[in-house]
């Protein structure tokens, strides 16, 4: 059913999330406790007109027009499905930090695919909100913890992205270390090289083959299955404080990543580790200015979704 003046507003929320998580560079994924909101309301306009109004941390920053991708998600949906978007009032509350590392982009989009099929009623499975999410993202590693929560583990298929949940134990605790600046996902991919050395691939490969089992308890192989040679050092080059840090943490024992495509970093501990993790974040970050020190859950019950109504 459509959306009216005479229905309820929509809610929808979307995690944040950390790709990459050391070894598992465009595969591994984990949602993270820390959601931006989506209020859709009717607009006034012509069909197709979507306003756009952020608030929070960074909301300057957010683009209002058809640029924003949260809108842009929406009218690819739409354009898909044949059908055309009423006007509507879209009310944006940005939970964490912008192109920091931690899936914004993903997480735009999830809201503005979940808010289009909602609106238009369109019966598109889950899959097929994957597989048109991964689209546009452009790689699935975000964007499958953000619509379906927990850890993930992406491939493609014949030039399809799929993916399968991996499980994460009751006790895996997350600490983030936030960049003062960002830097965009389009820039950090620059860095990287065309190709690698085939020593390096394969022993990212056994690095990355020990991810599964310590998100799910085996905590003693959450240094090396975190561990890369691949893209974190490419990405950190213009970032030295960021490079420092990661090395006292590691050298320290601490199971700590670049998040996504960072700068910020992530560190995944048992969670009675917490307090000697903070510890070490903040010898590591002291001399760095702007650097903020978050513990941070996971989302492990289930990822961007539909959320309470509320009566116009």
């Amino acid at each position: 059913m459509r959306i009216t003046s005479a229905q309820a507003s929509i809610v929808v929320l979307a995690p944040a999330t950390s790709a990459n998580l050391g070894s598992g560079f465009d595969a591994a994924g984990l949602a993270l406790d820390w959601w931006d909101t989506l209020k859709v309301t009717p607009g006034h306009g012509s069909p197709g007109d979507l306003a756009v109004h952020a608030k929070g941390e960074e909301a300057q920053s957010i683009p209002v027009g058809r640029d924003n991708l949260l809108v842009a998600a929406m009218l690819r949906f739409a354009k898909e499905a044949g059908r055309t978007l009423p006007a509507l009032s879209l009310e944006l509350e940005l939970g964490f930090p912008r192109g920091r590392g931690f899936g914004s982009s993903a997480a735009a989009i999830a809201l503005g695919l979940l808010a289009a099929r909602k609106v238009l009623a369109v019966d598109l499975p889950d899959a097929g909100v994957f597989q048109l999410a991964s689209e546009i993202e452009g790689h699935p590693d975000n964007v499958a913890p953000c619509l379906f929560g927990g850890a993930t583990l992406c491939w493609s298929e014949l030039g399809t992205p799929r993916y399968h949940p991996a499980s994460v134990h009751p006790d895996l605790a997350a600490f983030a270390l936030i960049a003062p600046e960002p830097m965009g996902t389009r820039a950090a991919r620059q860095i990287l090289p065309d190709t690698v050395a085939f020593a390096h691939a394969a022993w990212t490969a056994g690095r990355a083959a020990l991810l599964p089992l310590a998100l799910a308890g085996a905590f003693d192989l959450l240094l090396p299955a975190t561990d890369d040679v691949l893209h974190q050092q490419r990405r950190l080059a213009s970032w030295p404080e960021a490079a420092n840090a990661l090395g006292h943490l590691r050298a320290q024992g601490h199971a700590a990543f670049v998040s996504g495509a960072g700068p910020s970093l992530l560190v995944l501990c048992e969670r009675r580790q917490l307090p000697r993790v903070r510890s070490a974040a903040e010898e590591s970050c002291g001399a760095a200015g702007g650097w903020r020190l978050h513990e941070v859950g996971l989302a492990g019950g289930g990822g961007a979704r539909i959320g309470p109504t509320t009566a116009n």
